[in-house]
């Protein structure tokens, strides 16, 4: 792999780090959400991460062992859905590509809501409880520090590319 190749896998990463930081920030302000469009309280997203490779022996396998494959997605189905979901996010995947990471798909958490009991809230159910998000602050702020320090160990490394790129050049012109 070339310098060039280098570069281009850290963008993924930094790319999918950025949009897991997005999906967090999206868990965090929908912590107290009882009520969305399909009726329910907010489902924590996870972001589901997965090998870019070119070797179609490898995608085959991954097909098999992701976590699409047991919610009966197939793989392919599980990117175009989370490419549908993120349109601003360009996910890599021709043959052509350098190794690197993806994002395969986001998933909602399946856990039960969390039961307060709150009679005088809208959404209550006959017994007085509202339906909340299984949402941890804590678990969410870790998860976004995470992604914060994996795109800057990725952006630290674009840089070092950039310099060896640099330092090559010089010594072309010598």
């Amino acid at each position: 792999m070339n310098l060039f190749g280098l570069m281009e896998s850290s963008g993924e990463a930094m790319q999918a780090e950025r949009m897991r930081a997005e999906v967090v920030a999206a868990n965090m302000a929908n912590a107290e959400t009882t009520r969305t469009e399909t009726g329910g309280p907010y489902r924590r997203q996870h972001v589901v991460f997965a090998a870019d490779r070119a070797d179609p022996a490898f995608l085959s396998s991954m097909t098999d062992a992701s976590p699409a494959s047991a919610q009966g997605l197939s793989f392919d189905k599980a990117n175009s859905l989370a490419q549908a979901a993120l349109p601003s996010l360009a996910l890599p995947g021709s043959a052509n590509a350098a190794p690197g990471v993806r994002i395969a798909q986001v998933v909602e958490d399946q856990s039960p809501p969390l039961k307060r009991y709150d009679p005088g809230h809208p959404d209550a159910d006959a017994d007085g409880y509202v339906s909340y998000p299984d949402i941890n602050p804590l678990t969410e702020m870790v998860d976004l520090m995470g992604a914060t320090r994996a795109y800057g160990l990725n952006s630290s490394a674009v840089q070092a590319e950039k310099g060896m790129i640099g330092a090559a050049l010089e010594i072309a012109k010598s």
